[in-house]
C-alpha cells in the first residue's frame, strides 16, 4: 500500500475519534483498536523501535505493569482484568499520536473536522435547552431536563465538550496568534459560546471545571495582553450571570436543587433555612450526613480503610459495596466512588494511589516548562484539561471508564505530540 493511501487511512481514523465517542463505546473502542493495530503493523514495517527507549514510554510501561499487578491483587481478578490488560491500547494510542504529529502533516485538517464536530454538538445543546429535544428527538425528563444531546440516554455531553473545547480553542489561538485583535475578540466569543453550552447542560461538576479551565487558559495565554485577559474573564462572569438569571432550569440545577436534595427528608429544616440564612456547625454536619455525594465519598474511604495498601482492585468497588458485603452499613452501593481520589484509594489503596498519582502528575507537570517557553496554546489547552481533571472534592466519572480514559489520553497524547521538545520521536 502506498504512503498516500496509508496517510488517508490514518487521517480518517484520527478524524473520527470525537465522532466515534459520541456514537458509542463499541464504535470508539473499534476505532482506537484500528489505530493501534494498524500503527503496530506500520512500525514493524518501518522497523522503528527506538521510541521504546524514551523515558516517557518507559514510564507508561511501568504504569501498565502496575495495573497488571493490581489485577493480580484484586478481590475479584476477572472483574478488573479486562480493563487493566486492555489499558495497553491507550499507551499505543499515545505513541501513535506522537508518531504522526512528528512525521505527517495532516493534523490541521483533523482539527478542522474536530472543530466542526464540537460546534455541531454545541448547537444541538442550545436547541435541546430551548425546545426540550435535540435535532434527533432525544431529551426529556429522564434526567430532570438535563441535556443529553446525541448521547441519547446519558447526561454526559457537558463532560464531552469540556474534554475537547480547550484543545480546539488552543489550536485556533495557535493558528491565529499573529492576526489582528479583532480575531482575538472572535475567539473570545467562540470560547464563551462553547462554555455556555457546557453551562446549559446542567452538569455542575463539569461546569465548575470548565469555568476554572477557561480562566486558567486566558490567564496563562501569552498571546493576550493583560487587559485582554481581564476582559475575557470579566466577559465569562457576565455570560454566566446572564444565563443564570434568565434560566429557571439553571437556577434549579446550580442552587435550588442542591438544597432540595439535602432537605427533602427534613422539610422543617428547609423552613428553618429560609428564615435563618446563617451557617452553623449543625447545618454543615447535617449536610455532610445527608448529601448523596458525601455518602459515596465516605463509602469509598471506608473501602480504602478495609484495603489500605493495594485497594479492592480496579473496577472492584462495585463488587465490594454491592455484592460481597451488602450488610455493611459503612458502604454505599454504587458503581464507583464518583471522585477520582476516592476511586484511587478504594480500588488501588495507598501504595497504588501513590504510584498512579506520581506517574500521572509526572507526565502532566513535566511539560509545563515547555508549554511556557513554546507558548503553544494547543498544548496549553491539553495541559489545563488534565489539570482540572484532578481537582479535589468535585464529583467525577470513573477514571478508568473507557469514555473518560479516551478523552484523557487524547488530551495527554496531544499535549506531548504538538511540541517538538516533548514529542517522544523528536527527543530520542
Amino acid at each position: 500500500m502506498s504512503d498516500k493511501y496509508l496517510k488517508t487511512y490514518f487521517f480518517l481514523l484520527f478524524s473520527l475519534i470525537p465522532i466515534s465517542i459520541i456514537v458509542g463505546p463499541a464504535v470508539s473502542l473499534t476505532n482506537i483498536l484500528l489505530i493501534d493495530m494498524s500503527f503496530i503493523a506500520y512500525v514493524f514495517y518501518k522497523k522503528e523501535y527506538k521510541f521504546l527507549s524514551n523515558k516517557t514510554v518507559r514510564l507508561l510501561i511501568i504504569l501498565y505493569l502496575y495495573l497488571i499487578l493490581n489485577s493480580i491483587m484484586a478481590q475479584e481478578f476477572l472483574i478488573g482484568a479486562n480493563r487493566n490488560i486492555g489499558f495497553i491500547r491507550f499507551i499505543i494510542l499515545f505513541v501513535s499520536f506522537n508518531y504522526f504529529f512528528y512525521h505527517i502533516k495532516f493534523f490541521d485538517k483533523i482539527f478542522i473536522i474536530w472543530f466542526i464536530t464540537l460546534i455541531v454538538l454545541c448547537l444541538d445543546v442550545y436547541i435541546e435547552s430551548f425546545t426540550g429535544k435535540n435535532i434527533l428527538g432525544y431529551g426529556g425528563v429522564e434526567y430532570g431536563s438535563r441535556i443529553v444531546s446525541f448521547f441519547k440516554d446519558e447526561p454526559i455531553v457537558g463532560g464531552y465538550i469540556n474534554g475537547f473545547y480547550l484543545l480546539i480553542i488552543g489550536y485556533i489561538y495557535t493558528v491565529y496568534k499573529e492576526y489582528p485583535g479583532k480575531y482575538k475578540i472572535f475567539l473570545l466569543f467562540l470560547s464563551l459560546f462553547i462554555f455556555s453550552a457546557i453551562l446549559l447542560t446542567g452538569e455542575r461538576s463539569n461546569t465548575i471545571k470548565a469555568f476554572i479551565g477557561f480562566i486558567l487558559f486566558f490567564l496563562i495565554n501569552d498571546n493576550l495582553k493583560f487587559q485582554q485577559k481581564i476582559f475575557s474573564i470579566f466577559s465569562l462572569i457576565i455570560a454566566v450571570t446572564i444565563l443564570y438569571i434568565a434560566s429557571d432550569f439553571l437556577k434549579l440545577r446550580y442552587s435550588g436543587q442542591i438544597f432540595d436534595k439535602h432537605y427533602k427528608a427534613s422539610p422543617e429544616y428547609l423552613a428553618e433555612y429560609n428564615i435563618d440564612k446563617t451557617i452553623s456547625k449543625e447545618k454543615i454536619v447535617k449536610y455532610y450526613n445527608e448529601n448523596l455525594y458525601f455518602k459515596i465519598y465516605r463509602s469509598g474511604y471506608n473501602v480504602f480503610r478495609d484495603h489500605k495498601l493495594f485497594g479492592a482492585g480496579n473496577k472492584n468497588y462495585r463488587i465490594e459495596t454491592c455484592e460481597k458485603t451488602t450488610n455493611n452499613i459503612r458502604y454505599y452501593c454504587t458503581t464507583h466512588p464518583h471522585q477520582t481520589y476516592f476511586e484511587f484509594l478504594a480500588e488501588h489503596g495507598l501504595i497504588g494511589s501513590l504510584i498512579l498519582l506520581f506517574i500521572f502528575f509526572n507526565l502532566i507537570f513535566s511539560q509545563f516548562k515547555n508549554i511556557l517557553i513554546s507558548k503553544n496554546n494547543l498544548q496549553l489547552g491539553g495541559f489545563i484539561y488534565l489539570l482540572i481533571l484532578f481537582l479535589p472534592i468535585l464529583p467525577s466519572g470513573a477514571f478508568f471508564n473507557d469514555y473518560n480514559l479516551t478523552i484523557f489520553w487524547v488530551n495527554l497524547s496531544l499535549m506531548y505530540a504538538v511540541n517538538k521538545k516533548s514529542n517522544i520521536f523528536n527527543i530520542i
